[in-house]
C-alpha cells in the first residue's frame, strides 16, 4: 500500500476530515489532499508529525522508495524557495538606484548623479523611474515573505513578476539613455535567469 492510501486509511479510521488532520499537523488542507491523492509527499518534519500523531513508525507509514522520493521533493522545494528568496532580495536591492550616482544628467553634464539629483530630465521620466523602482522593491518584499511559505504558485508568480519588472526596468533605462542603471538591471536579470535555469 502506498503512502497516500495509508494516510487516508489512518485518517478515516480515526474519524477525521482532511481539514481536522491538517489542523492537527499544522499544514493546509490542500497539503493533506495532495498527500492522500499521491501527488506529493510530506517533508521529513511532517512525516515525523504524522507518525507521532497516529502512533506508528515512519517505516510503517512510508516505504524506503517513497522516503527517497520525499527527500528528493523536499530538496527541490528547498532549492525553489532559496532561488525565490535570492530573486526577491535582488528586487529589493534595486532600491540602491534611488541613491547611488548612476544616472546621466543631460548632455551638458558629464558626471553621473543620483536619481533625486537629476535636473535636466522631464519630470514624468523621473517619476517613471521612481515608480518602477518602488514597484520592483515592493514585489521583492512580498517575494521574501512568500518564499518562506509553502505556496509554490505564489512563489512562481513572484519570480515571474520580478523578472518582468527587471526586464521593464532594463528596457526603460536603456531607452532613456541611462546605460549604467540599465546595466545594473540587466546584470540582475542574468543572475535571476541563472538561478531559474539551475532549479529547472
Amino acid at each position: 500500500m502506498e503512502f497516500g492510501e495509508k494516510l487516508q486509511q489512518l485518517r478515516k479510521a480515526t474519524g477525521l476530515t482532511q481539514e481536522e488532520l491538517a489542523a492537527a499537523l499544522y499544514v493546509s488542507r490542500t497539503a493533506v489532499s495532495k498527500w492522500e491523492s499521491g501527488r506529493g509527499y510530506p517533508n521529513i518534519d511532517s512525516l515525523k508529525e504524522i507518525s507521532k500523531f497516529f502512533s506508528i513508525t515512519i517505516d510503517e507509514l512510508i516505504c524506503s522508495e517513497e522516503i527517497i522520493i520525499a527527500a528528493k521533493d523536499e530538496r527541490e522545494n528547498s532549492l525553489r524557495k532559496f532561488a525565490a528568496f535570492i530573486c526577491s532580495l535582488l528586487d529589493i536591492f534595486i532600491a540602491v538606484l534611488l541613491f547611488i550616482p548612476v544616472f546621466g544628467n543631460g548632455v551638458l553634464s558629464k558626471s553621473a548623479v543620483s536619481l533625486f539629483m537629476m535636473t535636466d530630465i522631464q519630470p514624468w521620466i523621473k517619476y517613471l523611474f521612481v515608480a518602477l523602482i518602488i514597484i520592483t522593491v515592493l514585489n521583492g518584499i512580498c517575494g521574501t515573505v512568500i518564499s518562506g511559505m509553502d505556496r509554490p504558485i505564489w512563489i512562481r508568480h513572484r519570480i515571474v513578476t520580478g523578472i518582468a519588472l527587471t526586464i521593464i526596468c532594463s528596457g526603460v533605462f536603456i531607452l532613456t539613455r541611462q546605460p549604467y542603471a540599465g546595466i545594473i538591471c540587466f546584470s540582475m536579470l542574468i543572475v535571476k535567469g541563472g538561478l531559474i535555469i539551475k532549479i529547472r
